[in-house]
């Protein structure tokens, strides 16, 4: 993403603010929902980007397509039912982004048939659309310390305690390896491009856009 244009970055750069600030105001808010007021109470729950970004996470995002967000922290002692309820915190997330992504196929559709949108704006919807479904599948994966890791975490948490932590420190470090070792040997070892396009192409056919 280095090579990105003034006008790309004026597109990419708040569509990433929105996702990742739906994307954590969604963790908030579901937590508060299910009982742990935690989010709530360090002013998560709130669609100020400047509660939810992380300055050098974004950075990072924005330059080489990998980066993050200050993560929601909960106290799962306060949900009422622990196990479940993190892994439904845990998916709020993706699941914001995925509802974005479909929201912008939808005007999508309507920018196609009115005719009266221009390239720019569509392809500023489909980058939109990209990025949320992106950020929705990465977060899936089952590495910690990302959603999709809370799917077992949340029953190591209750069971070998000790695991779990272990499991989740050495986490973010197996994602750079990964992250590192596609650019070095060319190999879609997580491939979150295909996964993203095919979402995106069932999402447009099923709203009628070909």
């Amino acid at each position: 993403m280095l090579n990105l244009s003034l006008v790309e970055l004026a597109i990419i750069i708040p569509v990433i603010l929105v996702s990742l600030t739906v994307h954590e105001l969604a963790h908030a808010s579901v937590s508060l929902l299910l009982g742990d007021d935690t989010a709530k109470l360090a002013g998560r729950v709130t669609l100020n980007p400047i509660k939810h970004v992380d300055p050098f996470g974004f950075l990072m995002l924005v330059v080489v397509g990998f980066g993050w967000a200050k993560p929601v922290t909960f106290d799962r002692t306060k949900l009422r039912r622990p196990v479940r309820d993190e892994i439904l915190v845990a998916f709020a997330g993706p699941l914001s982004n995925l509802l974005l992504a479909f929201a912008g196929t939808l005007v999508i559709r309507w920018a196609v048939f009115s005719g009266v949108v221009g390239d720019t704006a569509i392809n500023a919807l489909v980058t939109f659309c990209i990025i949320n479904i992106a950020l929705a599948v990465f977060n899936s994966l089952p590495i910690p310390p990302l959603d999709g890791s809370h799917v077992y975490t949340s029953f190591l948490t209750d069971r070998h305690a000790a695991l779990a932590q272990a499991v989740t420190k050495y986490g973010f470090l197996l994602i750079i390896v990964l992250l590192l070792a596609q650019r070095v040997v060319g190999v879609d070892l997580l491939p979150i491009g295909r996964v993203t396009q095919a979402i995106f192409g069932g999402m447009l056919s099923l709203v009628g856009v070909e």
